[in-house]
């Protein structure tokens, strides 16, 4: 870790996001979605544990292309159903199939096996219009 901090203490900010991207770092929109260097999206933890118990996820189609802030999906819980926004433009690649039958592994799992879809990025500068996780943590104090 030490080596790493000394790494991204030289690197010119441009070259950190890059660097960063290729070290799994996910990013957050002020919606509560993420995504990753890899195009995996969803909702995070912050996100499952208000809308509570999730019964269904409407998986988005393979092949649908979405802009940033776009409606990608939709999820739905036991007090609401909530539409989840693309994070960053692209087209879904893959769903998560594990999802069809037990949408409730979003809520054991919200940012690792509980992801929602895979698309493919159309533009990864977008990603700095993203939080990363420091900047989202911060964000959350600011929620009611």
């Amino acid at each position: 870790f030490r080596k790493m901090q000394r790494l991204f203490s030289v690197v010119p900010a441009v070259g950190l996001s890059f660097l960063a991207r290729f070290a799994g770092e996910k990013f957050y929109t002020k919606d509560h979605e993420w995504v990753d260097e890899s195009g995996l999206v969803g909702i995070s933890d912050y996100a499952q544990k208000h809308l509570g118990q999730i019964v269904y996820v409407d998986l988005p189609e393979i092949g649908k292309e979405v802009a940033q802030k776009d409606t990608l999906t939709a999820v739905e819980s036991v007090k609401a159903a909530s539409d989840v926004f693309a994070p960053v433009a692209g087209t879904v690649e893959k769903v998560n199939e594990k999802l069809r039958d037990n949408a409730g592994l979003i809520n054991k799992a919200a940012e690792t096996d509980g992801w929602i879809a895979k698309i493919s990025i159309k533009d990864t500068a977008e990603f700095g219009t993203l939080m990363n996780a420091e900047k989202y943590a911060d964000f959350l104090k600011t929620q009611h």
